[in-house]
Formats: C-alpha cells, sequence, structure tokens
C-alpha cells in the first residue's frame, strides 16, 4: 500500500514538528503541508488534496468553517481534529460537518496513530476516553431534536402517527378516525414536512424514532 500522504495545520510551530516526527517514525505516512491558520485548512485542501488533514480548532480564523469548506473542496480527504477542547459540542460539531476523527492533544501519541489509521479505511475514531461522552452527547441531542419535532404536532397528526405505526392505510385511518381521506392525505403531507420525510417509509422511520425518543425522555425523568 503507497503512503498515506497527511497535512497538518496548527498554529504551534512545536507541534508541527513534533507530528511530522512521529509521522516519519511511524512509517507509511508522507507529509504533504503545513499550515497555521483556519484559511491554510482550505488552501492546502485546494492545493494539496491530502489523504488525511490533521487540523485544530483553535487557531486565527474559523476553524469550524474551514472544514466545512475543505470537505466540499476534497471530498476525498478525512480530516482528523487534533485539539485540547474536551467540549462535547465541539466534537459533535466536527463530526457532523464532515471530519472523521477527533482526537484530544494529551492523549497518547498511539491515539493519533490509530486516528489515521481507521480514517484511512473510511472508519470514524474518537479519542477513547472521550468517546462515551460523545456518544451520550449524541444520544441527548437526538431525543432533545426529536422532542422538539413532536412538540410541535398537533392532537390531530399524533393521532396519525399512532395509526401510522401499526401500519393502517389512509383509508384505515381516514375511517378510524371519521376523517375524509382528502383530510388524511392533508395530515400526512404536513408529518412529512414536519419529520423531514420524503415518502411514507421515511415518515414511519421518523414517528419510530419520535416514539423512542419519548419513551428515553420518560426513563431519564424518572431516573434518581
Amino acid at each position: 500500500m503507497p503512503d498515506s500522504s497527511v497535512a497538518i495545520v496548527d498554529d504551534h510551530p512545536l507541534l508541527l514538528e513534533g507530528i511530522a516526527a512521529l509521522l516519519k517514525r511511524w512509517g507509511g505516512f508522507r507529509l504533504a503541508a503545513t499550515g497555521n491558520s483556519a484559511d491554510d485548512i482550505v488552501s492546502i485542501a485546494r492545493t494539496h488534496r491530502p489523504d488525511q488533514l490533521i487540523v485544530d480548532l483553535s487557531m486565527p480564523g474559523d476553524a469550524f468553517q474551514a472544514i466545512s469548506d475543505a470537505m466540499k473542496i476534497a471530498p476525498g480527504t478525512k480530516i482528523v481534529v487534533f485539539t485540547a477542547s474536551s467540549s462535547t459540542e465541539d466534537a459533535i460539531k466536527a463530526l457532523d460537518i464532515g471530519a472523521r476523527g477527533y482526537v484530544l492533544k494529551g492523549s497518547p501519541a498511539e491515539d493519533l496513530f490509530q486516528a489515521l489509521q481507521a480514517v484511512r479505511q473510511d472508519d470514524v475514531y474518537v479519542t477513547p476516553a472521550f468517546a462515551t461522552k460523545v456518544i451520550y452527547a449524541l444520544k441527548d441531542q437526538t431525543i432533545k431534536r426529536q422532542q422538539a419535532i413532536s412538540d410541535r404536532l398537533s392532537v390531530r397528526e399524533e393521532q396519525v402517527v399512532r395509526l401510522l405505526l401499526l401500519g393502517k392505510k389512509n383509508n384505515e385511518i381516514a375511517h378510524e378516525l371519521s376523517l375524509s381521506g382528502k383530510t388524511v392525505k392533508s395530515y400526512m403531507t404536513s408529518l412529512m414536512a414536519k419529520l423531514h420525510a420524503r415518502n411514507r417509509l421515511e415518515a414511519v422511520i421518523a414517528a419510530q424514532r419520535l416514539v423512542v425518543a419519548a419513551n428515553d425522555s420518560t426513563v431519564a425523568r424518572l431516573r434518581p
């Protein structure tokens, strides 16, 4: 397998040198470029299109926007965030916009190596000691998002959702709720828009998630 081209963007010169030395020691990696600002993330992605791009979040400029822009320019580049930020919000945001790895500075050097290897194989890697927090934060975020959708449903739409989950067709839902077929179709159109569903199957899946989110939320409130 040919060496993987890697670029590093961090505004700490010593850290840049340290990572470059590690790449050389590990073998299998070729240093393609270095930078020290958010703008460099974009320019390196455009000019070099490295296999992997290691970036910090705390640099001059908007690193998150730069990561997003870089992913549009070079979608084949795997971005690994290497940062001191242990904020789950930062981790989720970085992963949401396309980063494939999130490694905390202060972790063993092996973590960065594992991250580079993982993303090279199209996997996602988060520092193990931090991963559990990120997973729980993602679950909490999903529950809140689904609950927000649920709160926007009318009583009648909730009734339609319940029958939808029972596998009822539009004419059966109309019969159960004493509505016309046209009215049920109107409710289905509204539901699909609120659930961001493109078809009936996606509406059912989204409705199932709403039920799970509601149940998880109830259990969480009942815990001591």
